[in-house]
């Protein structure tokens, strides 16, 4: 954690007090972390195996060359992603495209992963509000199971698992948190988290840099409506994890893959964490003691009072 008077993530006013970003104030700012998981030039690989060549396997190794980058929503300290005017978020989403398109033409990323860690619940040590993009140089295994499911049922019906998701969820009604004509708003019936919400848009789109002007202010009123339905919902902000699913960008069509986002509040009840512990860990058997029809109700109830 930083000193209290000090936030690497607001802008410089003091010139012998330099912050990440050297200059008075910003709208959004985008740098590369200082810390990254991956690196535009990683060091040279060790190719030798430990073993004494008796080993009948060897560990695949290769260098952790991507780029991870830091998003700076605001120069604001305190003003968070749901206070923000949704001129502002629109103007986000756009900054969102723009990474998305320029990391995945680089020949060497396969996937571009824009997310959010929010609260120091999930051990955010920068309060000030942020994002992060990891560009990787592989498909992450949570996507990839993604893609492969959606291939599969793509093979075996002709269309879309996410669309058929959203069909039903459409009919069902009682898993619907926020719809408007673009997007909708739900609690999976599939949830690993009491209160974790999935975005889709309505239309099929692999990507976030497919959204029409129109697509673009529903999505920002979506996200202001769900935040701060999730605040309303005991009363503080809420810590979260926010994930952007997307096409990846291997150079390979993947039309059967739907763009979406999911968030993983962390609470399930005021005063109480939903902890990942031995079966979700280590069996990857989630136990979620909680009916989504009710916890998708409790939620939709708050929000359309904020409407």
């Amino acid at each position: 954690m930083p000193p209290r008077d000090f936030c690497p993530l607001c802008p410089t006013k003091n010139s012998r007090v330099i912050t990440e970003i050297p200059e008075s104030n910003y709208d959004i700012v985008i740098f590369e972390n200082k810390f990254p998981s991956f690196s535009r030039n990683p060091d040279k690989l060790d190719t030798h195996n430990n073993a004494d060549g008796k080993s009948i396997f060897s560990f695949l190794k290769k260098q952790s060359r991507g780029i991870c980058e830091v998003v700076c929503y605001t120069s604001e300290h305190d003003l968070f992603l749901e206070d923000m005017p949704v001129e502002k978020i629109r103007n986000l989403i756009k900054v969102w495209q723009d990474r998305y398109f320029n990391l995945g033409n680089k020949s060497f990323i396969k996937y571009v992963f824009i997310f959010e860690n929010k609260g120091k619940e999930i051990g955010v040590t920068l309060s000030h509000p942020h994002g992060q993009i990891y560009a990787f140089p592989y498909i992450p295994p949570v996507v990839l199971e993604e893609l492969r499911s959606s291939k599969e049922f793509y093979r075996k019906n002709k269309k879309c698992l996410h669309c058929a998701i959203i069909e039903n969820e459409l009919s069902d009604k009682r898993r619907i948190v926020i719809k408007n004509d673009d997007f909708i708003a739900f609690i999976p019936f599939y949830a690993a988290w009491p209160y974790e919400v999935h975005i889709y848009s309505i239309r099929h789109l692999g990507s976030i840099c497919e959204l029409e002007e129109r697509e673009i202010n529903s999505l920002s009123k979506t996200i202001k409506e769900l935040i701060n339905g999730y605040n309303r919902l005991f009363g503080f902000r809420m810590p979260y994890v926010m994930v952007i699913h997307q096409r990846p960008t291997d150079g390979r069509e993947h039309n059967y893959y739907h763009f979406h986002f999911e968030f993983y509040p962390l609470y399930r009840t005021g005063d109480k964490l939903k902890y990942m512990a031995g079966c979700e860990l280590g069996a990857g058997t989630f136990i979620n003691d909680t009916l989504p029809e009710e916890k998708a109700e409790e939620l939709r109830d708050i929000v359309d009072k904020l409407v």
